[in-house]
């Protein structure tokens, strides 16, 4: 008895152990956009944080067995987020860029971001079509260039004549949000030469004043978020105003601290909304079409987010995690500056067998109920005029 009572012991403690480590399987709680009844267009998918959220996470069973610890590694304040090739590129202001391999499951560093490419405080990242991906450093004061190996090519401006926060490619050109001089600087994708500047010769009422980000629509049309006139002001290739996009306030369809933006295939315009925590879809127009998210801890929740960015190619990465009855037609990634859950993934889509309006069935209907709600706010207003006529 005494012979085999020791590996019983160590066999009945393991068994324990694992139980402990284990414990209850946590429910999964699947969040949707817009509140029911209304159909659902949006559903939080998962997040990326750290090493353990793309390698998958050990158990401390597995960890006592192994000796191996779970990794530390983690984004420490991120702000901008792209994805291309398999792999999701995260600008974080303190460790530089930060790879997501959603194909090996590897967590890693920019390689090329050394030595000449050596990054102080990245922004932004864009990737082209063909993987070039360019980053925006303002304290570094340029746009560094790396190749669709992650190998550094160039670096385009002088450190003390811009600010650059946001560097987006279009055709042959790149545009470049420089906050310094509140404008676009337009530069040659493959020299860095300057072509034009859009903002500063534009009418005072059309002028930018702290341009954060960009992005285009399939018009060519250039979108710009500006912090400062709490706006997305919209302009064509050659900088001429087109308008503006919300207003500063709190309520639906404004701004209280607007910053990254993006735009869909069918040209929606996505707006994050640091102050409120959400994220805003526009028409081509305009006009809010519905609005998702919240600041707050939990799934699909955000903490300062910063950037967006909408994705059709790596669906199949994250199909696992839909609802069997939600047909997801495109990714939207939000950065957040803060929190445990730092890079959200959502599918934008729509519920099998569910009707759905169209856009301008929906935008019919969203300024129905604002005039309804204008007319009951305000009575006493809505009766002074009939007196007059009496």
């Amino acid at each position: 008895m005494k012979t085999h009572g020791k590996p019983y012991v160590i066999f009945i403690f393991l068994l324990f152990f694992a139980a402990c480590a284990t414990g209850k399987t946590p429910e999964v709680v699947e969040v949707f956009y817009p509140d029911p009844p209304v159909p659902a267009r949006l559903q939080f998918l998962t997040s990326f944080t750290g090493e353990g959220d793309i390698a998958g996470q050990r158990s401390a069973f597995e960890a006592y067995i192994t000796g191996i610890k779970e990794s530390k590694r983690r984004l420490d304040k991120p702000y901008g987020v792209a994805i291309w090739g398999g792999k999701i590129y995260v600008s974080d202001l303190n460790q530089g860029i930060v790879i997501f391999d959603l194909e090996k499951k590897t967590y890693s560093l920019l390689a090329g971001a050394q030595g000449m490419g050596k990054l102080l405080q990245p922004v932004n990242i864009r990737v082209d079509a063909d993987g070039t991906k360019y980053v925006a450093d303002p304290l570094r004061g340029q746009v560094v260039v790396f190749d669709r190996n992650d190998f550094f090519v160039t670096a385009f401006g002088s450190p003390d004549a811009w600010k650059p926060v946001d560097a987006l490619p279009y055709e042959n050109e790149l545009y470049v949000a420089d906050m310094q001089n509140a404008q676009v600087t337009v530069v040659d994708k493959k020299s860095g030469g300057v072509l034009r500047r859009i903002g500063p010769e534009a009418e005072p009422a059309h002028r930018l004043s702290r341009p954060t980000n960009l992005a285009f629509d399939s018009e060519g049309h250039l979108y710009v978020s500006d912090a400062g006139r709490f706006q997305v002001v919209k302009y064509d290739r050659d900088g001429h105003f087109l308008g503006t996009i919300g207003d500063v306030g709190s309520e639906s369809g404004t701004f209280a601290r607007p910053k990254g933006i993006a735009v869909d295939r069918s040209d929606r315009l996505y707006v994050i909304d640091a102050a409120f925590g959400n994220v805003q879809i526009f028409n081509k127009e305009g006009y809010l079409l519905l609005f998702f998210s919240k600041s707050g801890k939990g799934p699909g929740d955000t903490d300062l987010p910063s950037q967006v960015a909408v994705d059709y190619d790596h669906i199949r990465y994250f199909q696992q995690y839909a609802n069997r009855s939600f047909e997801i037609e495109s990714l939207v990634i939000v950065a957040n500056q803060f929190g445990s859950k730092m890079i959200n993934v959502y599918g934008y889509g729509r519920e099998l067998g569910k009707k759905y309006p169209s856009d301008a069935e929906l935008l019919e209907q969203l300024k129905a109920r604002v005039q309804k709600s204008q007319r009951e706010q305000t009575p006493e207003q809505t009766r002074e005029p009939e007196k007059e006529r009496q």
